[in-house]
């Protein structure tokens, strides 16, 4: 099958209340775990790339060959989106020329002037080419590829701006952080993503920093229009553990433990049971 838009995906998603993951990719390992659970679990899935990882595999041409590559190979029948993830300007148009089938500007750093301007160019750039376009207002907490946020919470007005433009879905800042949530984290803005609601009506809503959050937090969100959740540090965290216990235990000095085959296993199974408990909660499970 393949790469498809994530627009239907997210439609039926926020129709049926439950979020499809964007489970972020590094490298081949972490392509196949992420594919292979979603066919196991006839999950649709979405695989996110950031500027900075699809630099390390050598450019987005690599990385969008890869997957439509291992698409076919695995026999892959569930839908899958290749997303840009908290795309410069510049990015989503390198994405959109290596085939990505849906891309993030992250312009929640301009002015919102400046903001929608981009966006709007955007819009009829990715509506012609049927790619889908998420788009982002207050910057979501923590830093990603070298942009950092505090996290703080989006204005409703703003993201009906944004929302009016045409875009695909809608990522709004609601108190959410990249990476691992610090003790002191004051939780979720419901009432935020609530307001956010009310303005842009059925638009999917995307919640960044998926990492740590509670599930009962997760759920509700998913109650007031969340349709796509993103997941990347957990898989990183879950990747490094299980790494790190086959080294520990020296298993890589055991016979040919030392094939990178062997010695990346532990940490691909970590993935793909981070992966399944995440489309678990999110609900995405038989949704294909």
């Amino acid at each position: 099958m393949a790469l498809v838009s994530a627009k239907e995906m997210l439609v039926k998603a926020r129709e049926g209340k439950y979020a499809v993951g964007q489970f972020n990719i590094n490298n081949l390992e972490w392509t196949k775990a992420i594919l292979q659970t979603a066919q196991e679990l006839n999950s649709p899935v979405i695989l996110g790339v950031s500027e900075g990882a699809g630099k390390y595999m050598t450019g987005f041409k690599t990385v969008s060959a890869m997957v439509s590559a291992m698409i076919e190979e695995l026999k892959i029948t569930v839908p899958v989106a290749l997303h840009l993830d908290h795309g410069s300007y510049d990015g989503c148009y390198k994405c959109i020329e290596a085939g990505f089938s849906s891309i993030m500007f992250d312009g929640s750093h301009f002015p919102i002037e400046e903001n929608v301007a981009k966006t709007k160019e955007l819009v009829e750039v990715c509506n012609a080419k049927g790619i889908s376009l998420e788009a982002e207002v207050g910057a979501i907490g923590g830093e990603e590829d070298g942009v950092v946020g505090k996290g703080e919470c989006a204005d409703p007005d703003e993201c009906k701006k944004i929302a009016d433009l045409g875009v695909t879905m809608l990522a709004a800042g609601i108190g959410n952080i990249h990476g691992k949530y610090p003790a002191d984290w004051a939780g979720l803005s419901f009432e935020t993503l609530e307001a956010v609601k009310n303005k842009v009506g059925k638009m999917p809503l995307v919640l960044h920093g998926g990492t740590g959050i509670p599930t009962d937090m997760i759920k509700k969100a998913i109650s007031l229009g969340v349709a796509k959740i993103n997941v990347n540090t957990e898989c990183q965290l879950a990747f490094q553990e299980a790494t790190r216990k086959y080294v520990e235990e020296g298993k890589d000095l055991v016979g040919k433990g030392f094939d990178p085959r062997k010695l990346l296993a532990p940490g691909a199974q970590a993935i793909k049971d981070t992966v399944k408990e995440k489309m678990e909660i999110f609900g995405s499970i038989n949704k294909a």
